[in-house]
C-alpha cells in the first residue's frame, strides 16, 4: 500500500492535506481554534561512543508527540502546548537523557496580549505571560531546537515588537525550567515528573533585530543569567552576561550569503557544583562564528558554503573560567546531530567546514558537511565528551566530522521521512588522552517518521 493509500485511508487526500489542517476539520474546531500535532518517531544507533564509561554501541527508539492549542479571543490569545517524549530499548549506560526523554510535559502555557498598531501605524507587538519557549537569533544561546525531543521553556514575560521599517526588539524575563527527572533510572522508565521553575534560576535580557543595506542585517543582544542552589539541584552559582552582534544575509539565488557573529561573555561563577566549593571565579569567554555562501540555480538550487568558528576553552589559569557557556543554545545548526551523538558542543573548539546543499525537487532536499575539529586549550575536555588531557600532551586534534541528511515529503506538510547520520574519525587527542576510551571512530545514523496535523 502506497503513502497516498494510507492517507486517504485516514480521511483526507494529498491535495487537501497540503492545504488544511485535517485535525482543525475531524475534531470540528471552531475558527478561532487553532489545533496543530506534530507526532515523530525515531531510531537511532552509534558504534564508537568517544564518551569514557558510555555504551560503545547504543540503540534508542522514541516517541515524541507535540499538541499545540491556540485560542483567539480577539485581543487575547491562549496558548497551551503539551509534549511527551519517551525513549525505548537504550542500554543501562547509554548517553540518553533529559534531552531525548521527558515524559508529559506541559511545555508553554500562556496568554498573549496583541498589541499590533499601538506605537504606530504597520507596527505589531506582543505581550507574552505564562510559560513559554524562546528560539532567538541564531539560536546560540537561546533556542527551541526541533532534532531534540525535549527543549526548555522559561516562565515570565517578554514584550515582542516589529515595527514598520521591519526592526524588531525582544525583551523578555524569565525563570527557565529545570529539566526533569535527573536520575538516570527514571528517565530509562520515562517517568513523569514535571519540569521545575523557580526564582534562583533567572535569564533575562533584549535583543534588536534591524535591516541595514543591500539585504544586510544586523543585530545585537545582552543576556543575564543568575543562579544559585536549589535542594534539589546543585549549581555553579553562575552569574553570567553574555554580549554580542550579528551581521547577516540571507540565502538568495544567484548570489552570496554570509553570517558573521561575536559573542562576549563576563562575569563570575564557580569551578564545579560541590558544596565546599564557595569560590566565585572571574569568567572571562568568547565565541566567534563565521561563514560565507552562495546559492546557484537551476533544477537543484545547490548552496556551497563554507564555515570557520572558534569557542574559548579552559586554559590552565585557575584564577579565570574561560571555557565558554552556551547557556540555553543549540548546537545542531553548526555542529551536528545530538541525541545519542551530540559530541561537538559550543565551547573549546577550532573548526573549519564545508557544506553543500541541494533541493531536487519540492518534496526532496538535503546536505552534506565535512568538517575538522581541534581544541582550543589542549588541558580542556573536547565538546560534550568529556575527554581530557589536564597536561595538554595529547594534541589539539580532535578529529573531522561528516554528516548528512537527506528529507522527503511524502505529503507535502503533512507527512516526511528524515534519514542521516555522522563519522567522527578521531585525531590524535581522541587517541591518545589517558581517559579516551578504545572505541574505534565514531558512526552515528538516524531515521525520522514525522507527521503534521
Amino acid at each position: 500500500m502506497g503513502w497516498g493509500m494510507v492517507m486517504a485511508a485516514a480521511g483526507f487526500s494529498p491535495a487537501v492535506a497540503a492545504d488544511s489542517n485535517p485535525l482543525h476539520e475531524w475534531v470540528d474546531a471552531p475558527d478561532n481554534l487553532t489545533l496543530k500535532l506534530n507526532f515523530r518517531t525515531r531510531v537511532e544507533g552509534i558504534d564508537g561512543q568517544l564518551r569514557p564509561n558510555i555504551a560503545r554501541r547504543d540503540l534508542l527508539t522514541t516517541f515524541r508527540t507535540t499538541l499545540l492549542a491556540d485560542y483567539d479571543t480577539g485581543p487575547v490569545h491562549i496558548v497551551g502546548e503539551l509534549r511527551d517524549a519517551r525513549g525505548y530499548a537504550e542500554k543501562d549506560n547509554s548517553s540518553a537523557g533529559i534531552n531525548e526523554v521527558n515524559a508529559l510535559e506541559p511545555l508553554q502555557a500562556y496568554l498573549r496580549f496583541d498589541l499590533d498598531g499601538m506605537t504606530g501605524k504597520g507596527s505589531r507587538g506582543a505581550l507574552t505571560a505564562g510559560r513559554f519557549t524562546l528560539d532567538i537569533g541564531a539560536g546560540r544561546l537561546a533556542a527551541r531546537p526541533d532534532f531534540s525531543d525535549s527543549v526548555n521553556s522559561f516562565t515570565g514575560v517578554s514584550f515582542d515588537w516589529t515595527g514598520q521599517g521591519k526592526d524588531h526588539l525582544l525583551l523578555f524575563w524569565t525563570m527557565p525550567s529545570t529539566r526533569l527527572p535527573s536520575d538516570p533510572d527514571a528517565i530509562h522508565h520515562n517517568r513523569v515528573e514535571l519540569d521545575r521553575a523557580r526564582t534562583g534560576l533567572q535569564f533575562f535580557g533584549g535583543d534588536y533585530t534591524r535591516p541595514l543595506i543591500a539585504g544586510v542585517t544586523g543585530e545585537a543582544y545582552v543576556f543575564r543569567l543568575a543562579e544559585r542552589d536549589a535542594s534539589y539541584q546543585a549549581t555553579r552559582n553562575r552569574h553570567l552576561v553574555t554580549y554580542g552582534g550579528r551581521l547577516f544575509r540571507k540565502p538568495q539565488t544567484n548570489s552570496f550569503d554570509f553570517e558573521v557573529e561575536g559573542i562576549g561573555q563576563t562575569g563570575h561563577a564557580r569551578a564545579s557544583t560541590a558544596a565546599t566549593d564557595r569560590k566565585d571565579v572571574d569568567v572571562s569567554a568568547w565565541l566567534i562564528h563565521g561563514e560565507v555562501g552562495r546559492k546557484f540555480g537551476g533544477p537543484w538550487a545547490p548552496r556551497i558554503s563554507f564555515h570557520g568558528d572558534k569557542i574559548t576553552g579552559e586554559d590552565s589559569d585557575p584564577s579565570k573560567i574561560t571555557r565558554f557557556d552556551s547557556l540555553y543554545g543549540a548546537a545542531r545548526t553548526d555542529f551536528g546531530p545530538s541525541s545519542l551523538y551530540g559530541m561537538v558542543s559550543r565551547a573549546n573548539l577550532r573548526s573549519v567546514g564545508v557544506r553543500l546543499e541541494a533541493a531536487p525537487s519540492k518534496k526532496l532536499d538535503g546536505f552534506v558537511m565535512v568538517r575538522g575539529l581541534w581544541l582550543d586549550s589542549k588541558t580542556d575536555s573536547f565538546g560534550s565528551t568529556g575527554v581530557r588531557d589536564a597536561r595538554g600532551r595529547s594534541g589539539d586534534h580532535a578529529g573531522t566530522q561528516v554528516e548528512g541528511r537527506v528529507r522527503y515529503w511524502f505529503v507535502p506538510k503533512i507527512f516526511r521521512v528524515e534519514a542521516g547520520g555522522a563519522v567522527l574519525a578521531r585525531g590524535r587527542f581522541l587517541k591518545d588522552a589517558p581517559n579516551a576510551p578504545d572505541n574505534g571512530d565514531a558512526h552515528y545514523f538516524f531515521l525520522d517518521f514525522v507527521t503534521d496535523f
